[in-house]
């Protein structure tokens, strides 16, 4: 009995085998090395690297584009986890009840969800804020005093979320609208029982069954937040003078266009930081109602 029991753990170990590896060669090794390198001078070419200790991140707390970078990532969290999380709910608390047209809807608005990132930042650029042939162009053509938010800072970041919110809301919707249908009807049915309208029904039996999912989607969005990157790069590329540049887009800028990939190493670490935080809030949230 133990020889079989050794035999069937063995080849356990044996199935898993390449998911391990492959986790350790793409996920632990770099993160290993990105923390080494965030402690280097190194420019990712030169074979030669010096040991700089604390300097990177000592450079990074004086320079104003990274405190720039971290202030735009903590603007696109904010819009995030309100605009397209209220959008998906109430989006997903109307398709409840549409059984018969339900999955065209949910179809339709996951198309610019599964476009890829070009694509609508291509759309938006010529269809909506170009001042030549898009929108933009349109209303000046009437006579409004109106230029492409992308050219401002005061409105580019704003910008650069409305498109990525106009992509990522169906997303939601499809998550919440899932966990809406895994609520018991006996339980809604007893709410309707007893005179609960539509705002009640949500707020006492829809929202209380789906938290798990919510608390869940609002730390996967603050994780995704502070990894934005592409819509940021194909929109503005951090511009206009840095006013939409975030922690993705300034690490990139350091490692393949100054050269400075410890600095920009540096940076992923902070960017981690801010996920790990995050993950841990999750953690204890899920540890706490575990325990109740």
């Amino acid at each position: 009995m133990n020889q079989k029991t050794r035999r069937k753990i063995n080849w356990n170990y044996f199935l898993i085998a390449p998911a391990l590896i492959i986790s350790v060669s793409i996920i632990l090794v770099p993160g290993i090395m990105t923390i080494v390198y965030s402690f280097t001078d190194w420019n990712g070419l030169s074979p030669n690297i010096s040991f700089i200790g604390l300097k990177n991140f000592q450079q990074l707390m004086r320079d104003g584009i990274f405190k720039r970078a971290i202030m735009n990532n903590v603007i696109w969290t904010v819009m995030f986890i309100t605009i397209p999380v209220c959008i998906g709910m109430f989006s997903a608390m109307l398709l409840l009840n549409r059984k018969k047209t339900r999955n065209f809807y949910q179809l339709a608005f996951l198309i610019p969800y599964v476009l890829a990132p070009s694509v609508n930042a291509m759309l938006w650029l010529n269809i909506m804020f170009s001042p030549v042939s898009g929108v933009i162009a349109a209303l000046r053509n009437m006579g409004l005093d109106i230029s492409s938010p992308l050219a401002s800072m005061k409105t580019a970041i704003y910008a650069c979320a409305g498109v990525d919110i106009w992509h990522y809301w169906s997303y939601l919707t499809v998550i919440y609208l899932a966990a809406l249908r895994q609520t018991p009807q006996d339980q809604v049915e007893a709410a309707m029982v007893e005179g609960a309208g539509s705002w009640q029904l949500f707020r006492f039996v829809y929202l209380p069954s789906i938290m798990t999912t919510v608390k869940m989607m609002f730390i996967i969005i603050t994780i995704g937040c502070f990894l934005a990157f592409d819509y940021i790069k194909l929109l503005t590329g951090g511009g206009p003078a840095h006013a939409t540049e975030v922690l993705g887009t300034y690490a990139y800028s350091l490692a393949f266009g100054s050269m400075k990939v410890g600095k920009a190493a540096a940076v992923g670490l902070v960017i981690s930081f801010f996920g790990l935080i995050a993950s841990s809030i999750y953690t204890y949230l899920t540890r706490k109602e575990n325990m109740i």
